[in-house]
């Protein structure tokens, strides 16, 4: 089976593989040959696969998506780090693609707060008898 993992338009793995891990919101789970169609969004994670002489390889993934299409597994990421090292990847990549992950919901929550204030601030400019929401 053929594993083509992508990010941002670059290819980070073309190759054929044995077999392929992932991890999405459910759990740690695997790909074989003659796996079923799929589709699943990763965490943050590693992508572990072996190659076709059997040694394991390691990318870690900051989420993505993962299609199995007729036997072939494509993965497309915002970012990738391929490293065979995986206590390097683990112990360092990992952390920082979570921290980042957390500063971007953050930023996030934030913009949607900041959206609600302005919502507030219209309705009661709009309706200054009411003191905004009803």
């Amino acid at each position: 089976m053929r594993l083509r993992l992508t990010s941002l338009g670059e290819v980070l793995i073309d190759a054929e593989v044995k077999s392929v891990r992932a991890e999405d919101g459910s759990g740690a789970f695997g790909i074989l040959p003659r796996h079923v169609d799929f589709l699943t969004a990763l965490s943050v994670g590693v992508l572990t696969w072996h190659d076709t002489d059997n040694t394991a390889h390691h990318c870690a993934v900051r989420g993505g998506v993962l299609t199995v299409n007729d036997g072939d597994v494509a993965v497309a990421t915002r970012e990738g780090v391929v490293d065979d090292d995986l206590n390097h990847l683990e112990s360092t990549v990992l952390a920082s693609f979570r921290s980042r992950d957390e500063e971007e919901q953050k930023a996030r929550l934030g913009g949607h707060q900041l959206g609600l204030r302005v919502a507030r601030e219209i309705l009661r400019y709009l309706n200054p008898g009411r003191g905004g929401l009803p």
